[in-house]
């Protein structure tokens, strides 16, 4: 019969979040346990480094510049063709449990149904997928698991409140004052991480052994506010965390680093320069002590240990149903978090590994040869597995490839390079990154006209050589033809952007 497809996500974990990967803090034994029997991708790089973007590329297969959602803000068309509605039309039921975020949800409910269908007790279908349970990161009235909430009121008040976009979101109860730090006195059984395991096991236990099913559970976390329940925080002691190898302590280290790459990062770091919407207004990186980042970094291993947790309770259920052997089970996020690196947090216009380099695993179904893939490989290469895995045919509109079982088969796909993409206005500043990582080693960022930029800057790294992307090499003479071919071949290999282009029309 068809295989099975559970697909997991969290939202904002870095590569190196995980012991397979080199993680030393948060243990992630069932992840591990998945790499190591699967299908372990080392080099694999998201599309866009936001949240609406990215996941745009996950479900259409499409470069960012074809599907059109250029920044978080701007919804997928809701007639827009998804792989869920293909696997759909070839007999699988289709789910997807906890975020979604193809439409903004700061948006009006009476603009996107994300945001209403929760309040119409719908759980679809929509795009593609039979059922819907949504949940987020903060109660903005919408999701199903702000509404199963309600139900405990005064515990609800405990959580993070609301963010708005008027980015001024920088509380925190932690111990140290770091920003959005917000341990709770709430039952780990209501977290967010739980529910959404609690409601996929739910629909698990409805799906018929003889029906093929694409399920995606996507959890909100390690996504900030870093807001884990109090029964939890002995997991990890943040006085003992260390500070990442990318952070110096001094700052004039921290800003000799900055300096070594184009104006508007060092313009986030002193708070002089604000060019997102991914990372609270009023929130200046330069002011973050030491001991607030090791309480940070305390909480996000905690998010991921929970999340571990929560994953291996889903691989029981399916093992207690008999579906574990005919599951393919692929795991990945949607983009990084710079946790440290540089001095800074969050996310935004900055192409480097923290928010490119994803962990991305594949568990084949029934036996495999395990094995460590170094090639470059993406999110736009989702959506064709997908059909591989289903054996149906992949659709004209996907533009990627189905994930390579080996390095000796991605060089039979001549993969060699991936392609990320950045975008976004807010007010008069104006973003344009386009990246490319090659086979070899060399990352280029190439920064296109702009109110910050003229169109001749950007950033070019030798990883072989500096993995930290700490050594600017655009401007040096010797690395001039290294990187006009690069920016070549990147021209050559982006699709032309969609037009006309669609409107942003809410700020996330």
């Amino acid at each position: 019969m068809p295989r099975n497809i559970l697909f997991i996500t969290t939202d904002q974990m870095r590569f190196d979040a995980l012991g397979c990967n080199g993680g030393q803090i948060a243990r992630t034994p069932a992840l591990d346990r998945l790499a190591r029997e699967g299908i372990n991708y080392t080099r694999a790089h998201n599309q866009n480094v936001g949240c609406m973007p990215a996941r745009a590329t996950m479900m259409t297969g499409q470069h960012v510049a074809s599907h059109g959602v250029w920044m978080n803000g701007v919804s997928l068309p809701e007639d827009q063709e998804t792989i869920a509605h293909h696997l759909q039309r070839n007999g699988y039921r289709t789910a997807l449990l906890g975020k979604a975020h193809f439409e903004p949800w700061l948006g009006q409910p009476e603009e996107f149904f994300e945001n209403r269908m929760a309040a119409l007790g719908s759980t679809g279908p929509h795009r593609g997928f039979d059922h819907m349970e949504l949940a987020n990161h903060f109660f903005e009235g919408h999701s199903h698991y702000d509404i199963w909430m309600n139900e405990h009121a005064e515990l609800k008040t405990r959580f993070y409140p609301m963010i708005t976009d008027s980015g001024q979101n920088t509380a925190s109860k932690g111990a140290t004052g770091a920003v959005q730090v917000w341990p709770m006195d709430v039952p780990r059984e209501l977290y967010h991480t739980e529910w959404v395991a609690d409601r996929t096991i739910n629909w698990l236990q409805d799906v018929q052994t003889d029906e093929p099913f694409f399920c995606w559970m996507s959890f909100p976390d390690p996504h900030h506010p870093w807001d884990v329940p109090k029964s939890e925080l002995d997991r990890v002691d943040w006085r003992d965390v260390p500070l990442p190898e990318l952070y110096r302590e001094d700052a004039s280290e921290r800003e000799a680093l900055l300096d070594q790459k184009p104006k508007h990062w060092r313009g986030y770091y002193e708070g002089s320069l604000w060019t997102n919407l991914e990372s609270p207004r009023h929130y200046v990186p330069r002011e973050m002590t030491a001991d607030q980042l090791r309480e940070i970094n305390a909480m996000t291993h905690i998010e991921n240990e929970l999340i571990d947790e929560a994953c291996q309770r889903v691989f029981d259920q399916l093992a207690a149903q008999g579906q574990l052997d005919n599951t393919d089970i692929i795991f990945t996020t949607d983009h990084g978090e710079l946790q440290g690196d540089f001095g800074l947090l969050f996310k935004g216009p900055y192409h480097v590994d923290a928010l490119m380099r994803l962990p991305f695993i594949w568990k084949p179904a029934g036996s495999e040869t395990p094995s460590t893939v170094t090639a470059p490989v993406g999110h736009l290469d989702l959506a064709s597995t997908f059909c591989a895995i289903a054996d149906i045919e992949i659709p004209d509109y996907c533009q990627g490839q189905v994930l390579p079982r080996s390095d000796a088969e991605a060089t039979a796909q001549t993969r060699d390079c991936v392609l990320t993409e950045w975008d976004s206005e807010h007010g008069p500043i104006s973003m344009h990154l386009a990246s490319i990582y090659e086979q070899s080693g060399w990352l280029c960022t190439s920064y296109g006209e702009s109110a910050l930029y003229d169109g001749t800057e950007g950033e070019l790294y030798n990883m072989s050589e500096d993995p930290g992307q700490t050594v600017n090499l655009w401007a040096e003479q010797s690395a001039q033809g290294i990187r006009d071919d690069l920016v070549d071949l990147m021209q050559e290999r982006l699709p032309t952007k969609r037009t006309p282009r669609l409107e942003r029309r809410a700020p996330v």
